[in-house]
């Protein structure tokens, strides 16, 4: 990596990343082309998001809390806008897709809540991490764009990325919940009153 560029402009690249992709949904819309400018975006954002923090740390150059706050706030600020435009594109419907921005930020705070009062950081759920669900969206773009919205389920036509949604919001649901029943187990455990 070039000596001029540090871990803000990769943080920033991944920002900038999700922005796009958001914005190739609400094209794709118009122009299924779009579908593939998303996959590219999502492509460029791992390459951001993976290595910021890995720069920082191989330069000897950390900054925790800095590092926390603003991947962070980039991360909501990206998925807001990577779901948002997802839900603009037609090829999910939009009240599905600000569920999943709901959901999502639920999940975030109970992740940053446990971060605090527990002390342990956890970024995947049951194996899934932030690259296990690109690839995920990347193979259904490219499903989209060979196949069209369309799937069939139960003999009912939906649209791909609703079904797919749907599994998401459930799953997302699903590991809120055992979550915040282990964690506030494990709190009310370790602060039990006499």
């Amino acid at each position: 990596m070039p000596a001029a560029i540090n871990s803000d402009h990769l943080t920033l690249l991944g920002l900038l990343s999700l922005i796009g992709a958001g914005l190739s949904y609400w094209y794709a819309r118009t122009n299924p082309l779009g579908l593939l400018l998303v996959i590219a975006f999502l492509i460029t954002n791992w390459f951001g998001d993976s290595l910021d923090g890995t720069l920082a740390r191989y330069r000897q150059r950390l900054r925790p809390r800095y590092g926390f706050y603003v991947d962070h706030i980039v991360d909501m600020f990206g998925t807001f806008f990577l779901l948002g435009g997802l839900g603009l594109s037609g090829y999910m419907s939009f009240p599905l897709a600000m569920a999943l921005v709901i959901a999502y930020f639920m999940l975030s705070i109970e992740v940053y809540l446990t971060t605090y009062t527990i002390g342990t950081f956890h970024l995947s759920f049951w194996k899934f991490s932030p690259t296990e669900l690109r690839i995920l969206l990347a193979i259904g773009n490219i499903a989209l764009f060979i196949r069209g919205p369309y799937a069939k389920l139960a003999g009912q036509q939906y649209l791909l990325f609703d079904i797919g949604g749907a599994v998401g919001l459930a799953g997302m649901a699903v590991m809120l919940i055992v979550a915040t029943i282990r964690h506030t187990l494990q709190l009310y455990n370790e602060e039990r009153l006499p």
